[in-house]
């Protein structure tokens, strides 16, 4: 190789200049995610091996904190809790979203479509917080709004919050109320990306409603909704506020999630080793979930 040639292939100062610009961009950000980021994580998975005391020190456990929590029924029962939640949350917010997209995907009075859509999204903008405290009032057993209607046409009030069968039920029906909005935006866009040369081709073909949905809008959007799924499933897996607010994790440990039982073991028992190992497992579960979506995905998901 010649001089020359190793010239050429050197870069140019307008191009180290360049690269040395982008890399003083991308540095803040890669900062704050190392700080804030990457060294939680890290932290997190040392201290689930270790005991960990503030006033007394720590010592290495290794796996116990692990073995502590997949020995303990309670925590076994939470975790059953957690995933209960995340199915129905999942399947009932994509699917309603759906639903809602294909109901308002049609030729009506622009003022109209709109009313119907922010009425539909507008629960997705208010605080998880704020939500849950007004579905607190709602479902009162004495005093609640739904109750009142209930028995006001006759029929018997229902326990929402304080009855062990019932209190899942209410959470899921106030989460689907609040983020199938978001769902359902999504879809609208998506649908409104399908070819409309090919449905037309359908229906002059005589091709029924419900097959031109499942044939040819359900492949197109396909991918949106494994997004959606995954999306709404890594939510769901992480619920926290709304619980706390409506039942404080009860009846009993009923309704207690994972998120609910870090928070309790790292701040309230001060078990900050159980409590990272706890989120681990929580981490480990996601990622399982997300994988086996992603390979059960090729099957459907359409590319």
């Amino acid at each position: 190789m010649t001089a020359i040639d190793v010239s050429r292939n050197r870069p140019s100062e307008l191009s180290r200049a360049q690269a040395r610009t982008g890399y003083l961009f991308v540095l803040p950000t890669a900062v704050l995610y190392l700080t804030f980021v990457l060294a939680p994580v890290v932290v997190t998975c040392i201290l689930a091996f270790a005991y960990f005391d503030p006033m007394l020190g720590s010592h290495w456990v290794g796996f116990d904190n692990f073995a502590r929590f997949f020995s303990d029924r309670r925590s076994l029962q939470i975790l059953s809790n957690t995933l209960r939640f995340t199915f129905f949350a999942v399947t009932f917010n994509v699917a309603i979203g759906l639903v809602l997209a294909i109901a308002l995907n049609r030729m009506m009075p622009s003022w109209l479509l709109y009313f119907f859509r922010l009425s539909f999204f507008l629960p997705v903008i208010i605080a998880a917080a704020f939500v849950s405290i007004v579905w607190s009032y709602l479902y009162g057993d004495d005093l609640g709004v739904i109750n009142y209607y209930l028995r006001l046409i006759g029929l018997p009030g229902v326990r929402w919050l304080t009855d062990a069968d019932q209190a899942m039920t209410s959470i899921i029906i106030m989460d689907v109320w609040k983020n199938t909005g978001f769902f359902m935006i999504i879809f609208i866009a998506a649908l409104q990306g399908v070819p409309k040369a090919i449905i037309e081709a359908a229906v002059m073909d005589g091709t029924p409603a419900w097959r031109q949905f499942v044939r040819i809008t359900l492949p197109y959007i396909s991918p949106v909704v494994f997004f959606c799924i995954v999306y709404a499933s890594i939510g769901a897996l992480q619920v926290y506020e709304s619980i706390v607010i409506l039942t404080q994790g009860g009846p009993g440990d009923t309704t207690r999630s994972l998120s609910i039982l870090i928070v309790e073991e790292g701040f309230g028992s001060f078990q900050i080793g159980y409590a990272a190992a706890i989120s681990v497992v929580m981490t480990a579960i996601i990622l399982v979930i997300t994988a086996i979506q992603q390979l059960l995905s090729r099957r459907w998901v359409q590319q």
